[in-house]
């Protein structure tokens, strides 16, 4: 992807927060008939260097895994939102200003393989299951449903693993312009009262702005 330095982040506990907290990614690899997409929510285990998730059995991505050593990309995304030139006080002084989109983004680079391992794929779907469920008053766990049913659910899935070979991080939050303007951003997006704009708006609090004024 286009990573201009002042966009660039490469603090790996920021790109692995943002890679928990947004777990819904996109798989690339190139397919048959050319590169696909797949859109499925992968679990990173930081220490083994690797993603992990399942797809369905009938997903011919888990053959393309098992046939050959099958370079992907998998992309996260985290907040996003367009931007307004009008939110900036600079608009007032001089008029040079354009609208942008803000957004976070990680691509994850590697290596799939496809797992057709029940044992293996019981013991991530439950972990899996407890890191999303965690957070609620009464999780759900994999031992609640019967084991019969849970056994045929398993049979209809597949297991694949990415080997992280490199991770690019871009975080474009207004950093580029000044403090001003970025204030400017934040309070314009907080005025909308939605939900993504006041992520958006934390996010942009949180990132160094780099002083420059580039775009």
């Amino acid at each position: 992807m286009y990573l201009p330095k002042h966009f660039e982040e490469t603090d790996a506990a920021v790109l692995h927060g943002l890679m928990h907290a947004h777990p819904l990614a996109t798989l690339v690899v190139r397919g048959e008939n050319g590169l696909e997409a797949n859109h499925l929510p992968l679990l990173l285990d930081a220490d083994a260097g690797v993603l992990r998730g399942h797809v369905a059995r009938g997903n011919g991505l888990w053959r393309l895994a098992a046939a050959q050593e099958l370079e992907a990309l998998a992309i996260f995304q985290g907040v996003q939102g367009y931007v307004s030139p009008g939110w900036y006080p600079s608009k007032q002084q001089h008029g040079k200003v354009v609208p942008t989109w803000n957004y976070e983004a990680v691509h994850v680079h590697g290596r799939l393989r496809a797992i057709d391992d029940r044992e293996w794929l019981r013991a991530f779907v439950t972990e899996l299951t407890r890191t999303h469920e965690a957070a609620r008053p009464a999780p759900w766990a994999v031992a609640d449903a019967p084991t019969d049913y849970i056994d045929t659910m398993l049979g209809a899935i597949v297991g694949i693993e990415l080997t992280i070979t490199r991770i690019e991080g871009k975080r474009k939050l207004s950093q580029n312009r000044a403090a001003e303007d970025r204030a400017g951003v934040v309070a314009g997006l907080r005025a909308t009262g939605a939900a993504s704009a006041q992520a958006h708006a934390d996010a942009i609090e949180q990132a160094a702005p780099t002083g420059s004024q580039r775009t």
